[in-house]
């Protein structure tokens, strides 16, 4: 294999968390990255939102996604970290070689380590099981602000129903909003917005009506939009449907893949460091779960960045001595799903519920209750659980996360 397609460290996408990761590596003296990003700009999902707030704790600035996405690639242009645009990894091998499609033809790069960044996606009309014709004039979120921010086109609607309540949702409403679309309405398959409170008052501010417990049932028209049929049966007029939310990580290379996934997320299992089961390939950002911040993603990347550079330089214990951790009662999933077994054991959980709670967060080993936490959240919540020296009875292989009311 030539010398320069072997790398310390190959990070796949881009967007916040690569470019945090690879700032991270840069900081501690690994020098041969490679950012490999698909699009033909670095900066993820923050290229397509035209609206702040984004940047305020990675550049003390509030900037709007386009203007986020910039900095981002400057800071990686400055620290001197290679990107290779319009390459597409096609699959990941074992040990960390990676086939790819690049504008020159198909290439094979390997390194120490590989990070995985690929962000997260939108449940497409399919996913969602909606019937009915197949018009034009029926978009995702994304899709609406490449429209809009890349390539300055107007959406082919002017009066669509936007589907879904979630933060998304409101950032379509203003993207919407600033190119003078006037949504006939907002719809909710639950009882309730899934957006917290004062986010969800947005809509009736701008006199757009809600109808929660309505689930679409079909779209209608050809070539274009004219109605939708929601599952009671009534009927809207309209010339567009816009599907927000309900996103997913984009593991569509890990699981063509080795690595083993979790069930739960979707995305890659990975241990308190950020390491997949394969240990020359470790995961950050939405590929973990979907979905949070910007920001988030980006302090994560670093943080797992700074992992991976204790992995290169002989610092992080070796893989195979692990406690698994499960989703028990009212837990959506746990992020790690498996922690290296160091003492003192520390690590930090992210969970999310499948339903309102107000009780108690217990950590569980067999019948032994190691850790209780109160907790009082929401399923569209981020809950983190602090594991600070956590003391396991002898032969612990399992650890199960539940709420307690």
């Amino acid at each position: 294999m030539p010398p320069e397609d072997l790398h310390d460290a190959l990070i796949i996408g881009a967007g916040p968390a690569g470019i945090g990761a690879a700032l991270a590596l840069k900081s501690r003296g690994i020098r041969a990255i490679a950012l490999l990003e698909r699009e033909t700009e670095p900066g993820g999902t923050p290229r397509h939102c035209g609206h702040p707030p984004f940047g305020v704790r990675e550049f003390h600035r509030l900037l709007t996604g386009p203007a986020y996405a910039k900095r981002l690639a400057r800071a990686a242009f400055e620290a001197n970290i290679t990107l290779l645009p319009r390459h597409s990894v096609l699959s990941l091998q074992p040990g960390g070689t990676l086939t790819i499609a690049t504008p020159a033809g198909p290439r094979t790069l390997s390194a120490r380590r590989v990070l995985i960044a690929t962000g997260a996606r939108e449940a497409p009309r399919a996913a969602r099981l909606i019937g009915g014709e197949r018009p034009l004039g029926v978009l995702n979120t994304g899709a609406l602000q490449a429209y809009c921010y890349l390539e300055h086109k107007a959406p082919p609607f002017t009066r669509p129903v936007v589907v879904g309540t979630e933060l998304v949702s409101l950032s379509a409403l203003l993207t919407l909003r600033r190119h003078g679309i006037h949504p006939v309405a907002m719809l909710e398959s639950g009882p309730a917005p899934v957006a917290r409170w004062p986010f969800s008052l947005f809509p009736r501010l701008l006199g757009l009506p809600v109808r929660f417990n309505a689930p679409l049932a079909s779209i209608n028209g050809f070539p274009r939009v004219t109605s939708v049929t929601l599952q009671n049966g009534s009927e809207l007029a309209c010339d567009g449907v816009l599907l927000t939310g309900r996103f997913a990580p984009e593991s569509t290379l890990a699981r063509m893949s080795h690595l083993a996934l979790d069930p739960a997320t979707t995305g890659p299992a990975i241990d308190q460091y950020g390491r997949t089961s394969d240990p020359a390939y470790f995961a950050a950002g939405n590929q973990l779960r979907a979905i949070e911040t910007a920001g988030w993603c980006f302090f994560e990347g670093q943080r797992i960045g700074h992992h991976m550079a204790d992995d290169l330089q002989g610092g992080l214990p070796a893989p195979g001595d692990e406690l698994s951790l499960t989703p028990g009662e009212g837990i959506a999933y746990v992020v790690p799903q498996r922690l290296a077994r160091v003492s003192p054991l520390r690590a930090t959980l992210q969970l999310r519920l499948t339903e309102p709670a107000l009780g108690q967060l217990h950590v569980r080993a067999g019948s032994s209750v190691l850790l209780r936490r109160p907790v009082i959240s929401a399923p569209e919540r981020r809950v983190l659980l602090e594991l600070d020296d956590l003391r396991l009875p002898p032969g612990t292989q399992h650890l199960t996360i539940e709420v307690a009311q």
